[in-house]
């Protein structure tokens, strides 16, 4: 089970992954005006890597995105690769 925190404050942000309470991933972002984020990037502990850690931190961005009226501008080309993988999160692009 993948739990996804959120910090955010005036400038910058992060989802952080934590698995059993052990961090597995930080995606961090940085606010581009009031409407918008841009992912800027995002690192999966080795130990996690292909357990779908980065994306679930990427689906977290989205649906905040969606409940704040956001949009993401993905920088980071982990984001930018998922939203072209996954038109479903793209209308928040």
């Amino acid at each position: 089970m993948i739990e996804i925190k959120q910090n955010n404050d005036d400038k910058h942000g992060s989802f952080e992954a934590l698995i059993d309470g052990k961090r597995a991933g930080l995606m961090t972002y940085t606010w581009a005006g009031e409407a918008r984020f841009i992912i800027d990037h995002t690192e999966v502990e080795e130990e996690y890597n292909g357990k779908g850690v980065g994306k679930e931190m990427l689906i977290k961005a989205v649906e905040f995105a969606r409940e704040n009226n956001k949009k993401i501008i993905p920088l980071c080309p982990f984001a930018k690769a998922t939203f072209q993988k996954n038109k479903d999160l793209q209308d928040v692009l």
